[in-house]
């Protein structure tokens, strides 16, 4: 089997992983891929989807898989079906659960889905009313797509509306933000669970926990992930049973009747308050870095689970994950997330540590190849991956690994899968 992964980041660089040691696969691509995907595969240079596309037919492609958000709202599964092609993702029209914080949350309205008290609008006085209403914290959403960083948590109600004001004249996100969703806050934990779906079957993956914040204790500023660990342990029996009866099974079910079927992988951002699970959000794709964390978990081979999904034969799959945890560390680069930093040379420590050699991996992510040697050019640079039979275990491979990875500026935070920790022992 020929497969093109379409992204660059660590979470395509953990689907390229998982498939290289697939023995179904014979030849791998990604478009565009990183400087790391190299050792992997072959990178593929074409920006345009209808180019792109036109590649897979010639090179006899058999699976496609697409990684970002961004190709899957501009409508690339389409435009690869239009050619014929087996590709892994939702419709464009399927990915505005995603691409539109409106759609979706009108979508969980319709749907009887639990989510946070909400008001969509475009007009300043209509939010303004609302927030009035709410108690601070206050969440205030540009409707678009912005890159994770269109979420406002305002700790005030002046805060609240000037978060509002600016999203709605253009200032802060431009077309994204001219329309706002403005919700009541949630207290409670946060729980990433996803779903691999045909459009009418689905397959639950173990549940993770990303670590939003900058800095230790989930402090500083949002990032797009600073680490993530699976299985939580803050999931049992009886809330899994609510998560996909409450959540899953009805999105599934409602996008087929809305003529809508979803295909691809339905991430569940969950906040769950006194053991009741809400809808935050949804995203259309993996999320990184928790899929650098599910991937090594995935007994099943990856082509597998992909292909069946992706030809509506979902059903027929026996879905097995190791007996394992993952714990993910990101170390990002010294200016992240306030702006870029200069390249810097990365240099990874032989690792004579046999366990740690047989238990962890790095994920490459903003990482360029200049001259034979490889640069750490992006924001979230890799992901330093432990596997273990316990998350303390895991936990204690990945930062390990940390300590063998060097390059200029590297930061990281210390205390990832602390919550879990706490239930462990």
């Amino acid at each position: 089997m020929k497969v093109l992964v379409v992204g660059s980041g660590g979470r395509e660089y953990a689907i390229g992983l998982a498939l290289a040691k697939d023995e179904n696969v014979e030849k791998l691509y990604f478009a565009p891929g990183n400087g790391a995907t190299l050792e992997l595969g072959e990178n593929v240079a074409i920006n345009d989807y209808d180019e792109l596309a036109q590649f897979a037919k010639e090179e006899g492609i058999d699976l496609t898989i697409v990684g970002p958000e961004q190709p899957l709202v501009e409508g690339i599964v389409d435009i690869f079906k239009d050619y014929g092609l087996t590709i892994f993702g939702p419709s464009q029209k399927a990915a505005l659960l995603e691409g539109s914080k409106i759609y979706m949350k009108n979508f969980l309205k319709k749907y009887n889905i639990p989510t946070a008290r909400y008001i969509e609008t475009s007009i300043m006085d209509e939010a303004a009313a609302f927030i009035d209403e709410l108690e601070p914290p206050i969440v205030v959403k540009a409707d678009g797509l912005c890159a994770g960083k269109g979420v406002i948590i305002a700790q005030s109600k002046d805060e609240a509306k000037e978060a509002a004001a600016q999203m709605l004249s253009g200032e802060a996100f431009g077309p994204a933000g001219q329309r706002v969703v403005v919700e009541e806050y949630l207290d409670g934990y946060e729980l990433s669970v996803f779903a691999i779906s045909d459009g009418k079957n689905y397959k639950i993956l173990p549940a993770a926990q990303d670590h939003k914040r900058l800095l230790d204790g989930d402090k500083g500023p949002n990032t797009g992930g600073m680490g993530a660990y699976a299985p939580t342990p803050l999931i049992d029996d009886i809330l899994a049973k609510k998560i996909e009866e409450r959540i899953i099974a009805p999105t599934i079910a409602g996008m087929a009747q809305d003529g809508v079927p979803f295909e691809g992988v339905l991430f569940a951002g969950l906040m769950i308050v006194d053991g009741e699970p809400y809808v935050l959000e949804f995203n259309v794709r993996f999320g990184d870095p928790e899929c650098e964390v599910l991937m090594p978990l995935l007994k099943t081979p990856a082509s597998e689970l992909f292909y069946k999904a992706a030809t509506k034969d979902l059903a027929s799959l026996s879905i097995e994950f190791y007996d394992k945890y993952a714990v993910g560390v990101v170390i990002a680069s010294e200016n992240y997330p306030y702006g870029k930093s200069k390249p810097s040379e990365i240099i990874v420590d032989e690792i004579v540590h046999k366990n740690l050699a047989e238990h962890a991996h790095i994920c490459y992510a903003g990482v360029s190849l200049m001259e034979g040697k490889l640069y750490a050019t992006g924001g979230r640079v890799l992901v330093c991956v432990g596997i273990g039979d316990s998350i303390k275990e895991a936990r204690d491979y990945a930062y390990m690994l940390t300590g063998q990875v060097h390059f200029a500026g590297k930061k990281f935070r210390s205390d990832i899968a602390y919550q879990a920790l706490r239930v462990e022992k």
